[in-house]
């Protein structure tokens, strides 16, 4: 039984359906709490994703109007896509590869770790690896990941036996096909991976977890959660205590709306839940709700990033099989001989013809170009994911000059690099051309970043309340039945792909909710 709620219930409201914000809905709704959760965009189920990349971006992409600006190629390039995120019930869990690795013990203490590293905001977060182990193996088990649990890995397409063959020949060992919340067997009533490759269109198979096939559903069947879909939050209202007490938003039809709420959970992804707290911006809160620190919206990761691109003499297909089913986990370690602080991921990557047309960076149009798209069915490709360093900088502002379709200021994203970012995505190029050139490449591509799904900070968690947004709950250190839920509580980055460690903290804070709301303290 799907719940339906009046206006004037006092429910949790959950801004937004994706990893932290499905994740936490249903586990409250598994509760008996009642759960509001207001989607942006609308519902789409396996059924309904399309295996074509430029007709699968028109439908899930988040196309509203943001403006990147700063020193990266995304400003450049992309600048009206800093990011690339899903609008849909379901968020980028739509859209995400599946890889799912926990954070690394250092990678929790990072300025203990790192030490000062000029230019960058480093904070260790008021978390550890000993705390969040039994969080992790709740979110690998629900979500089925790979090779935790005794789920075999899943099968090698030929991208990865190139990364393979090229990554052992110069003496690497921690080489697989990756921890993924893929199915490679049947699990959790969802069929295994068909190995069709278009995994970041919506898995058609439903074999790869997302919230909008999994958490949302079994939320709804509990009869206490209802997600409304296109639904757009506007702002956040308190009362003269500084309470929050209700979610405005525009409905389907463009109409204001407001949801009275207990509690309010923010998890609009790492550039709409800033601007929704700039945007409910008052009297007592002038620079936006929860915005005593000035940290709302400062410290933007997006990872350190880039791929490379390779030709061989023979075919590959790198597109078929599983898009991301393959990872050299040994750079990931924090080495500073290497010349940068932190480390990353080499990961398998696949673009379909089109996106690589767009994405592809070999020297610009031309011969060289052409050459590069002409040897497409010959190419391996892999991505780089690594700690990007968070800079006050690097930060998500509102535009009051542009606004939306609903009247309401645009984001504007921020960023530069940090050397430290530059010098590493420079080892990590040399280092996976070096992978390709050992299994047989005869021509490479380091190809620059793209506009980010990795998308981190901007609400950090932090012990002391001037240094962030949250404390270690997620809770607002100034709003105390306000709560933040995506990654934007993210402290600092890591070099690992976000989801697990997003759906972990959301079972975390569920369970710190439920027991606040039973003592009376929420």
């Amino acid at each position: 039984m799907v719940a339906k709620y009046d206006l004037n219930d006092d429910s949790v409201v959950i801004i937004g359906s994706g990893a932290g914000g499905g994740t936490l809905a249903n586990e409250l709704a598994q509760k008996g709490i009642k759960v509001v959760a207001l989607e942006a965009g609308g519902r789409y189920l396996p059924q309904d994703y399309i295996n074509d990349e430029w007709e699968s971006f028109g439908q899930l992409a988040w196309l509203d109007t943001r403006k990147a600006t700063g020193g990266w190629r995304v400003a450049r390039d992309f600048g009206g896509l800093p990011t690339w995120i899903v609008k849909a019930v379901g968020g980028t869990t739509t859209h995400w590869a599946g890889a799912s690795l926990r954070f690394q013990d250092h990678e929790w203490k990072t300025l203990t770790n790192y030490g000062q590293v000029a230019g960058a905001s480093l904070l260790d977060w008021p978390i550890d690896a000993a705390e969040m182990d039994p969080w992790y193996a709740k979110a690998e088990a629900k979500m089925g990941v790979t090779r935790t649990n005794g789920l075999p890995g899943l099968p090698g397409n030929n991208n990865y036996l190139v990364l393979e063959k090229g990554a052992k020949a110069l003496g690497y060992e921690e080489v697989h096909t990756g921890r993924m919340a893929i199915n490679s067997i049947e699990y959790g009533d969802r069929m295994s991976c068909q190995q069709t490759g278009f995994c970041f269109q919506g898995c058609k198979w439903g074999a790869k977890w997302s919230t909008a096939y999994t958490e949302i559903p079994l939320g709804e069947e509990t009869g206490f959660l209802e997600v409304r879909e296109r639904a757009h939050a506007a702002r956040i209202e308190h009362d003269d205590t500084g309470k929050v007490t209700g979610v405005v938003y525009f409905d389907a039809d463009g109409q204001e709306q407001r949801q009275a709420a207990r509690l309010v959970c923010v998890a609009g992804n790492t550039i709409e839940s800033p601007r929704l707290l700039l945007n409910s911006a008052s009297s007592m809160f002038p620079d936006g709700l929860a915005n005593s620190s000035g940290q709302v919206g400062r410290n933007y990761m997006r990872h350190t990033t880039g791929s490379v691109y390779s030709v061989f003499e023979k075919p590959v297909r790198m597109w078929r099989g599983t898009t991301m089913a393959g990872i050299v986990r040994d750079e990931a370690r924090h080495d500073p001989s290497r010349g940068f602080v932190g480390g990353y991921e080499l990961e398998t990557l696949s673009l379909g013809l089109p996106f690589m047309a767009a994405f592809l960076d070999p020297g610009g149009w031309g011969r060289s170009f052409t050459s590069a798209i002409d040897g497409y069915e010959n190419m391996a490709g892999m991505w780089i994911v690594g700690e990007d360093m968070p800079q006050e900088t690097n930060r998500v502002t509102v535009d009051t000059d542009v606004l939306d379709q609903h009247g309401l200021p645009t984001p504007v994203v921020h960023y530069d690099d940090h050397a430290n970012d530059v010098a590493m995505r420079d080892h990590a190029y040399e280092r996976g051309m070096a992978i390709h050139e050992a299994s047989g490449a005869v021509r490479s591509f380091p190809t620059p970043p793209y506009p980010s799904t990795h998308n981190l900070g901007t609400n950090r968690m932090s012990d002391n309340p001037r240094d962030g947004v949250v404390n270690r709950w997620g809770q607002s250190h100034d709003v105390a039945n306000l709560f933040v839920s995506d990654g934007s509580q993210f402290t600092t980055g890591a070099a690992e792909n976000p989801t697990l460690t997003i759906v972990a903290l959301a079972i975390r804070q569920a369970d710190h909710i439920a027991s606040e709301m039973s003592a009376g303290n929420l």
